[in-house]
């Protein structure tokens, strides 16, 4: 191994830090795919209100004579705030992954 490193050595000052940018940015389009998929958490789950997904929520607010709109409203920004988070945690490893492929 180089300079007497050991394997987990190798794998953690210096694999892992050149992998964690392209693991942030995979990771962060991964995760908003998955937290957005209405569509197929509405195909799968149709009479079971206990059972539906964070997306699938506001659904409850739509009504025949007349919408609850601050239900709604309040139930998308609810939906909101783990994303943020999740981007303020992985903000420098996203920024620096994304622009690693381009040269110059």
């Amino acid at each position: 191994m180089i300079d007497g490193a050991s394997r987990a050595r190798f794998l953690w000052q210096v694999l892992f830090p050149l992998v964690l940018p392209g693991l942030a940015a995979t990771s962060s389009s991964s995760f908003i795919g998955a937290w957005n998929d209405f569509l197929f958490a509405k195909s799968f789950i149709i009479s079971a209100v206990r059972y539906s997904t964070l997306p699938m929520a506001p659904l409850v607010f739509f009504k025949p004579e007349q919408n609850d709109w601050g239900g709604i409203m309040a139930g998308s920004t609810v939906m909101t705030v783990p994303v943020l988070v999740f981007f303020v945690l992985v903000q420098r490893r996203l920024v620096s992954g994304l622009a690693g492929a381009v040269k110059g």
